[in-house]
């Protein structure tokens, strides 16, 4: 006979070296809590506790205890900016951006009209952004419609956090790629329509960058934004000096980059813009009083040779930001590694701001989740869900014997950042369910 009412769902303790940041490393001291020999109690897909191990196992004597000591255990990664089809145009050396665009980003790109192809792609892009430790994602999608059903399908079978949208553009561009304005709004709406808030999934307004945005098109995408609730809005901003150039011809009654969003109502508190390399103290400023957020891409900005990113301009005037991997600019999807570029980045930057293991963790979890409005991931704590990455190091690996010798738990993250990658993802989790 089925029980009258519904069990209670076991509890499980997840014991190991538990890393998070509750609080802003940028705002407050010891935001970071390290766990030496710390558990996090699961049931149901959430959080219940989170503590030192011998206090929450005499809190649950009879949980289950998943044992990796060895291990670190830290929340789910958060991508803020990453491409879905340009994962095989990684490596492309010796273009910067608008070159890069076009010999080989855009070619790439225009393959994704084929659905056979477009679905392969998305497959593996997910499985990769998995692989790699990312629970959650905000994904700049296709210039094809057909192409982003497909995306939505596979990324929903992922289980996966993801939000995308169908990229438009209606110049400069290859001309495969371009979408008249009423198409562009049409198909977005109903993308948006079938997908957002459809289990995992989001929708978010995607314009290419204005430089390949016509008025009308950012027009229609500013009304889909304002007409549908909740849509986040994505593209790139100020990534190099030739590309604000060509934006500044083709908007001549703009003061600067940002005032070509601004005037279409796509810059707010769901709005996450790439790059901001080359802002101006009013952009800054403006990005502020928004709310919006920029994605931080530190390792694409040198591969293409855009420059480095000024972290210390944007912590003064109160900007919100966050990391993102850009692949396929970027050298890869792992957020460690984004972490270590632009921990690199900041020590040679003129102005730069002195990063440590504590703040490269939030950049890549709760500050990521914040800009993503997920208010339930980023950190663990009680009622959360349990998005989380185990980290192991590979037997007789040089982590493996870094971390043998580790002086301090702040030592420890430090290592991973500066030397786990893809081979030390051991398990996945969003929402309890093992992914990897």
């Amino acid at each position: 006979m089925l029980p009258r009412y519904p069990l209670p769902m076991p509890t499980e303790l997840f014991r190991a070296q538990v890393f998070h940041t509750p609080a802003n490393p940028f705002e407050s001291q010891g935001a970071l809590e390290a766990l030496s020999d710390g558990a996090v109690a699961v049931a149901g897909g959430r959080v219940e506790a989170v503590g030192d191990y011998s206090q929450l196992h005499r809190s649950y004597p009879a949980a289950q205890v998943s044992d990796h000591r060895d291990s670190l255990l830290l929340p789910g990664f958060v991508d803020t900016h990453v491409h879905y089809p340009q994962l095989p145009v990684m490596g492309a050396m010796g273009l910067r951006l608008l070159e890069w665009l076009e010999q080989r980003t855009l070619p790439e790109e225009a393959r994704l009209a084929d659905g056979d192809y477009a679905r392969a792609r998305a497959g593996a892009f997910l499985a990769a952004l998995a692989r790699n430790g990312t629970t959650s994602a905000l994904v700049f999608g296709a210039h094809f419609a057909s192409a982003m059903d497909i995306f939505f399908e596979e990324a929903d079978r992922s289980r996966l956090r993801i939000a995308s949208g169908l990229v438009v553009s209606d110049r400069e561009l290859r001309g495969d790629l371009h979408i008249d304005p009423e198409t562009a709004y049409r198909e977005s709406r109903r993308l948006a329509g079938r997908w957002h808030g459809h289990d995992r999934l989001r929708y978010a307004v995607t314009p290419r960058f204005s430089l390949s945005c016509s008025e009308p098109l950012l027009e229609a995408c500013g009304a889909l934004a304002a007409e549908m609730d909740g849509l986040l809005i994505t593209s790139h901003l100020n990534e190099t000096p030739a590309e604000i150039a060509v934006v500044s011809d083709l908007f001549p009654w703009a003061g600067d980059y940002l005032e070509t969003y601004e005037r279409y109502g796509l810059v707010g508190a769901r709005s996450l813009y790439a790059h901001d390399v080359h802002p101006t103290e009013s952009e800054l400023d403006r990005l502020a009083a928004a709310k919006a957020t920029v994605c931080h891409c530190a390792s694409s900005n040198t591969f293409i040779g855009s420059g480095l990113f000024p972290m210390r301009r944007h912590l003064d005037s109160g900007v919100r930001f966050a990391l993102g991997t850009d692949v396929g600019a970027g050298t890869g999807p792992n957020l460690l590694k984004e972490g270590l570029a632009a921990y690199q980045a900041q020590m040679l930057h003129e102005h730069g701001f002195p990063l440590d293991a504590g703040h490269l963790l939030y950049l890549a979890t709760a500050a990521g989740a914040r800009a993503l409005d997920l208010a339930e991931v980023g950190w663990f704590a009680p009622g959360m869900s349990f998005d989380a990455v185990v980290l192991r190091a590979p037997e007789e690996s040089t982590l493996a014997e870094v971390w043998r010798h580790s002086p301090s738990a702040q030592a420890t993250l430090s290592a991973a950042f500066t030397l786990a990658g893809e081979e030390s993802v051991a398990e996945v989790y969003v929402a309890g369910e093992r992914l990897v």
